[in-house]
């Protein structure tokens, strides 16, 4: 008799656990069909083409737009790139460089005829200093598109990529070079450059010392010399230029920056591939540095131990910064806007 209760006692119980097992998958099932549904915690890629109207090219240097630009140069998909004004009103996102918007602000489409839904970028490379009556643009515009890591569309001058250098730099003849084409005295890097040479030879290129050099001149002048002076013409946070990244990299020197602190370098490159200016009480104490690395072969060939396992990605191209908008529009938000863009820039 008391066998006989336990197997239906054992019976029942294992009809209960299968019960509360169904249950639970079945939730299962619906919380993860409700999240796939829920577009906030997952944005989904339109499949539609984007348009996105440049309204003015930078400096008033234009680039080839015919074709399907972003999928053949940059294989970004349902991207279009226009500078056709005609199409303000079927454009997705309008964007303005802020060079040519500083001095004029009524070269903007007036807010009476912006369509609905129309994103507005605000675009510049240039640091917050280079960058002048930017009051007179609040509340117009949704996103920027800037070198900084905070920027909504953030596009740096350069990065590392995982890679190797098919070539090792050349042997040099030079110790130290500058290339700059505007050298104002009160510069901070005309200040350093100025106490550096009383202990340093330094050969200076540039329109600034009448020596400019042609655009297939410049990499290889600069090979030539151990070092090459990345001094920033401004000190900002992640305003880190193609002097470093072309000039110096691309060219096998040694960059000496002048610009954010160590650690903001640090942040994009190995500590041991630059040599900061910060880093030294004096020019003169600098000036020996320099001289001793370049007489220490195998010193000298650390600053270049990163170049086996990664290499620097330029970006120079107008038209590839424009085109990485649309791989970030599905993850930007609709309804924001710059009531004051001044302060961000200056943040």
């Amino acid at each position: 008799m008391l066998a006989t209760l336990l197997t239906i006692s054992n019976s029942n119980l294992h009809k209960l656990l299968f019960a509360v097992i169904k249950l639970v998958l079945v939730f299962l099932v619906i919380w993860l069909a409700a999240f796939s549904m829920d577009t906030t915690k997952r944005p989904h890629r339109a499949t539609h083409t984007l348009r996105v109207l440049l309204w003015h090219w930078p400096f008033g240097k234009s680039s080839n737009l015919s074709g399907d630009v972003c999928l053949d140069l940059y294989n970004i998909r349902h991207c279009t790139l226009t500078d056709d004004r005609s199409l303000f009103n079927q454009s997705h996102v309008v964007v303005f460089h802020h060079r040519e918007i500083q001095r004029k602000v009524s070269v903007l489409p007036t807010r009476e005829r912006r369509p609905s839904g129309q994103m507005w970028v605000w675009m510049s490379l240039e640091s917050p200093s280079g960058n002048k009556n930017v009051k007179e643009l609040n509340g117009l515009f949704n996103w920027t598109l800037s070198y900084r890591r905070d920027a909504d569309i953030s596009v740096p001058y350069g990065e590392l990529v995982s890679g190797r250098w098919a070539h090792h730099p050349r042997p040099k003849t030079g110790l130290a070079t500058w290339v700059v084409s505007n050298k104002k005295r009160t510069q901070l890097r005309s200040l350093v450059y100025a106490s550096l040479r009383n202990h340093l030879r330094v050969d200076v290129f540039g329109k600034s010392n009448h020596r400019p050099l042609c655009p297939d001149c410049l990499l290889p002048t600069i090979s030539n010399y151990s070092f090459y002076l990345a001094f920033e013409n401004s000190v900002y946070q992640d305003y880190i230029t193609e002097k470093l990244w072309r000039n110096a990299f691309m060219a096998g020197a040694v960059p000496v920056v002048l610009g954010p602190p160590r650690s903001n370098y640090e942040e994009f490159l190995p500590p041991d591939s630059f040599i900061h200016v910060d880093d030294f009480h004096s020019t003169k104490e600098l000036a020996g540095y320099l001289k001793e690395v370049a007489g220490n072969e195998s010193r000298y060939q650390r600053y270049f131990e990163w170049r086996k396992t990664a290499t620097v990605k330029l970006y120079t191209d107008w038209r590839e910064r424009l085109c990485t908008i649309c791989t970030k529009y599905d993850w930007l938000p609709k309804t924001k806007a710059y009531h004051d863009l001044e302060a961000w820039l200056h943040r």
